[in-house]
This record gives structure tokens, sequence and C-alpha cells, in this order.
């Protein structure tokens, strides 16, 4: 069945993209900008940049936006755009966790589609009345699991999905940090200080803020659900109210097992996420911090690498690809890929067709299960690492 879209009465082929948070101080909405303009899919029109009025203007005239469109109310600004003629089509969510809901809410009912930030809110309930929102206004809502969006790692689902591992047995992934080995929370840092605000981060620190995204990218690539998990959280720093360690053994539907390790407390990582997939066929591996290229040992064969851009990589990497082998491609373009991957699914709802099924993105679903997946987590260290089996989404 087609998504109902709104007609694009500018007749621009762009998307007409808001956004909500991100304004002077944040890190991740210049990200979010960034990655909406690298493939020239969206025109950035209006926001409510920020919770404090000042604040929200003087973010909205620094990016240019016209002082009519420059909000200082989400709730405003979702239903003066769905008046306008020329409003926008969809909106980017940059705010701390627990402000997802309510202003995904207020966008889906307004009849604008949804690109929200990880992880899509703070709890289950959340999630689950907002896929059901989703549902019923017939509206798109992606979540930024930008990692996702990387061409080797698209190349490693591709592999999977051919049956070149054979029937999958062990996943691996891991994504270690070391930015909050000391308590930064206490110097004021804004960064630091939601992520570790229970209020504004909901129950899961570390494991909400980067063991979301090792989670969505193991099921990702592999395909597999997650049935049940044990999890030890911790919290190292004294005076620190959520998790900033976590490791987990997992259970997947069909029998393959798995762990995932989530930290922000090991110093000597930057961002260094890995996956590993291994089947009764071989494995892979890939390495965020080097993103380019995939090991690929087929049982009994030499490794290879397989490098991005190159004529070893499959289809789904190819159609990812921007520049060629030997310029590195990497964070950015990944979420770029996901904001191109979007706006192919909303000019489709434009015309009330299917998008072409290669256009992949994190929806709704995957949202639910990351909180799903981070309540499981929390659930289960409370209770001494027990098992836990996830919720139904």
């Amino acid at each position: 069945m087609a998504i109902e879209g709104r007609q694009d009465k500018g007749g621009s082929n762009r998307i007409r993209l808001g956004m909500v948070g991100g304004g002077e101080g944040a890190f991740i909405g210049a990200v979010h900008r960034l990655a909406a303009r690298m493939d020239d899919q969206y025109d950035f029109v209006a926001g409510a940049l920020s919770a404090t009025p000042a604040r929200a203007k003087r973010s909205a005239k620094a990016l240019g936006l016209s002082s009519d469109r420059a909000y200082t109310d989400f709730e405003v600004m979702a239903a003066r755009e769905a008046a306008r003629a020329d409003g926008i089509e969809a909106v980017a969510i940059v705010t701390p966790n627990h402000m997802h809901a309510p202003i995904a809410r207020a966008f889906l009912d307004a009849g604008i589609h949804v690109i929200c930030d990880k992880p899509l809110t703070v709890t289950l309930k959340e999630a689950l009345d907002i896929k059901k929102r989703a549902r019923k206004h017939r509206r798109i809502l992606a979540v930024t699991y930008n990692y996702t969006g990387y061409p080797m790692v698209r190349h490693a689902r591709q592999m999977v999905q051919e049956g070149a591992l054979g029937k999958l047995r062990v996943v691996q992934v891991e994504y270690p940090q070391d930015w909050l080995t000391e308590r930064l929370e206490a110097t004021g840092q804004k960064q630091a200080a939601w992520r570790s605000d229970p209020r504004q981060s909901g129950a899961g620190g570390a494991i909400g803020d980067i063991g979301t995204h090792a989670y969505d990218l193991a099921t990702f690539v592999s395909g597999l659900q997650l049935e049940a998990l044990a999890a030890d959280l911790s919290s190292f720093v004294p005076g620190r109210k959520l998790d900033d360690n976590a490791n987990i053994l997992l259970r997947f539907r069909g029998g393959a097992r798995g762990m995932l390790w989530a930290s922000q407390v090991s110093p000597g990582n930057e961002n260094n996420l890995k996956l590993r997939v291994y089947g009764e066929k071989g494995g892979l591996e890939w390495h965020q911090e080097h993103p380019n290229q995939l090991r690929w040992s087929p049982f009994g064969e030499p490794t290879r690498i397989i490098s991005r851009g190159t004529g070893a990589a499959n289809a789904a990497a190819a159609r990812l690809t921007r520049v060629p082998p030997g310029h590195p491609e990497g964070y950015l373009e990944g979420f770029a890929n996901i904001y191109s991957e979007v706006a192919a699914a909303i000019r489709a709802a434009r015309q009330r067709r299917r998008a072409d099924p290669a256009v992949t993105f994190p929806t709704v679903d995957d949202g639910a299960r990351g909180v799903a997946f981070i309540e499981a987590a929390v659930k289960s260290s409370r209770r001494n690492a027990a098992w836990v089996k996830l919720a139904k989404t």
C-alpha cells in the first residue's frame, strides 16, 4: 500500500525540511543539516531551534531562515507549517531524548514526515504510540541510525542476504569511547550533561547513546531478530547517574548467539565501533574508524579485503558510493545516505507510490525495537544480569 504524501506545491524536486533543536551550541543539529544538504535533496526552510526563545531566534537568523519561519515553539511550528502551501514536508528532531516523543506526535498529527535522532523515545510505551500515529497518518518516520548508511555495511548486509556466510552462528559488536572517562558532566559540558541526566536521556546512559547504535547495526547486517539478552550495566565514574559501560550477551531467534559491548570510559577509544558476523561458510568484519574496507574470510580460504568504490563492491554498496577508491567516505556521508534514502521515499509518497525496493533506512519499527532493547538491558541489569526477553513491538 502506498503512503499518501503532501503535494509539492512549490514545484521543487527537493524536500522542504524543518528542524526542532540543533541551535547554537548543539552538535548533532549541524550534522543533520550537512547530511541533508550533501546530495542536494532538501531545502532547509523552517526551525524551532532551541527551547530558549532568544537562542532560537539567534540560531535561525544565523542559519538564514526567514523571520516568519523562525519559531520558538514546536507545536506552533507544526500547526503553521501544516497550514502553509509551501510548508515543510519533513522535520528533523535533534533534541535531547525526552523531547523526541512530544515533538514527533505534534508533527505526525500535522501530516508531516519525521526524521528523528536515536533513540526514538525514552520509553517503549511512547515508542509504540509514535509507531501507531505514523501508521494512522500514513507518514514516514525514519530514525538516524546513521551507520547503516555506510556503503560497506550495505555490502555486508547483501552478502548475508545472499547466503554467502551460510547459516549465521555468532554476531559480535562493540562500540567503545573514552570521552566520559572523567565526570565531564560536572563541568557544565552540554553534551555530557544531558546524556548523563535520566530526566533527559531516559533510563539508559551509554546503552542508550551508543549501545543502541551497536544493536541496530548488528541486526541490520545480520537480519537476525533479538529474542533475549543478559546485561551487566555499570556506572564506573563516581556520582554518575546512568551507565557508562555495558556488557551484554545476546540470543537471537533461530539459534545464533552474540555479544555487545558499549563503553564511554575506555581510554584510547574514540568511536571504535566494530562488527563481526560469523556463519557456517565464513565471517565478515567491519570497523567504523576504517569504514571503506570490509574483511571477508571464507572458511578454509585466505581472508580478503573488499574496498569501497572498487569492482569488488556489490550493488548495495555501489549505489551509495560517491567518490572513487582511495577518497575516504565516512560519518557525514553515511548520515547523508540515510537522508537521501528518506528523500527518495518522500518523493514516492508525493506520487502515492512505493519507493524503489533498494531504498533502505531505519524506520519507526527499528526505532521501537531499539527502545525495547534499552528497556530489556536496564531490566536485566537490575536483576543481576538475568535473561530478559525483548518486549514485542
